[in-house]
């Protein structure tokens, strides 16, 4: 079914009983030209593009729970390519163009809000450094302004601009970047791979990786073997997990990264700020409800919830920075399991196994990245090898030396 004006017209003279399925519930086929690990945004965007892009349409998305109950529902759903680096900043900007046309590209509204990202500085030091970052996105053609204060109190008057701590003297702005609601990129990517012939198996745990003379074969489920003729791992938090049962061990550790909403508020934060004393973002949903988040919490854990000295930390930022906030009630929070890498880069690369492929290491930029990281990781696995924009994202540059390092916020605890 098109989604569109009329349909909704039509189905609403219905009463709204006739509207077709998102996607299937299948039942596992005995073999896949393609299985890929993992239901959440990079697995479901790699199965839709390699059937658009690429024509291969036999593939599985398998999830260990129900889609879209991993770290793309788990997230503070900020899109931005506001990055330093020459490996970083073509992926990141590539991922952006993708943002937006993405919704008329698989048919779904995904609620893509430009509404801007502005980075706060606080010293002269951190305003050079926006500056070098600034230069260095316009050199790649990425738009970047540098606001001096008025320009952003004009913005967002409401700050602690007289901070005796962190006074703010400006900030870097991106206006193409903005917010995405997360969830329903995971729906409209289902939807588009299902309509293409993929299927997307929920419920269905990984528990094995069966191999034959040094190839993959296929893998052992919950639902029982499923064989495949290329096998792609998209597991995020629990990549090092899977990745053992292939007898991989990779440079990632796993940190939980909670993210939590407010009550509804009349609307008075119309961009995305992050403050450059420390780490703390917020957004405003169109609901109301303040969505924001912080550093992850210091040590290593598969659970999908935080502790309370995390709590603390993120509120006494966000406090800081935004006096009011200490009147406003939080409902809830949540929280993503964070694959973070030691240099806080991602890696999408073929592995030593020669039909086995790696989609992981992404910390903090995740969610920006799920249409380039699907385009990427599909080119990949169709052509065994990277797509021009992904080229410095090899899973053996920490062996060879040729780290990443685009924040110095790896999985190291020095560099946190």
């Amino acid at each position: 079914m098109h989604y569109s004006a009329l349909s909704l017209f039509l189905n609403g003279l219905s009463g709204n009983r006739n509207w077709a399925p998102a996607w299937r519930d299948p039942e596992p086929k005995p073999h896949y030209d393609v299985i890929i690990v993992g239901g959440g945004g990079h697995g479901l965007a790699a199965a839709y593009y390699l059937a658009r892009e690429f024509g291969i349409t036999k593939v599985a998305v398998v999830e260990k729970g129900w889609l879209g109950s991993g770290n793309i529902g788990r997230n503070t759903t900020i899109i931005r390519s506001n990055y330093l680096l020459e490996g970083n900043n073509p992926f990141y900007e590539f991922s952006m163009k993708l943002w937006e046309g993405l919704e008329q590209d698989f048919n779904y509204n995904a609620m893509v809000s430009q509404r801007g990202v502005l980075n706060l500085y606080h010293s002269d030091a951190q305003r050079d450094a926006y500056t070098r970052r600034g230069n260095a996105m316009r050199l790649h053609g990425v738009d970047a302004e540098l606001l001096d204060r008025d320009a952003v109190r004009s913005m967002v008057p409401f700050l602690s601009f007289e901070n005796a701590r962190f006074p703010i003297q400006g900030g870097l702005l991106q206006r193409r970047g903005g917010t995405v609601r997360h969830d329903a990129v995971a729906w409209g990517f289902a939807r588009g791979a299902d309509s293409r012939g993929v299927d997307i198996i929920q419920n269905c745990e990984v528990t094995g990786i069966r191999r034959e003379n040094g190839q993959v074969t296929g893998v052992e489920t919950s639902k029982g073997f499923i064989g495949c003729g290329k096998l792609g791992l998209a597991a995020a938090g629990h990549s090092t997990i899977v990745a053992e049962m292939a007898d991989l061990r990779l440079p990632i550790e796993s940190h939980v990264l909670q993210a939590f909403v407010s009550e509804g508020l009349k609307p008075f934060i119309d961009t995305v700020v992050t403050f450059g004393a420390g780490h703390f973002y917020v957004s405003q949903s169109d609901k109301g409800g303040l969505v924001f988040g912080g550093d992850i919490d210091g040590y290593n854990s598969y659970a999908q919830r935080g502790n309370l000295a995390g709590v603390e930390h993120v509120m006494e930022a966000g406090v800081a920075l935004i006096p009011g906030l200490s009147r406003i009630r939080v409902l809830r929070s949540w929280a993503g399991v964070m694959d973070m890498s030691m240099d806080g880069s991602p890696i999408i690369d073929r592995t030593g196994i020669d039909n086995l492929y790696l989609n992981a290491g992404w910390c903090y930029g995740g969610f920006k990245a799920t249409p380039a990281s699907g385009w990427c990781f599909a080119h990949l696995i169709a052509r065994n090898e990277p797509h021009e924009t992904a080229t410095a994202f090899r899973l053996d540059r920490f062996e060879r030396g040729y780290l990443l390092d685009e924040k110095g916020v790896g999985a190291q605890p020095n560099l946190h």
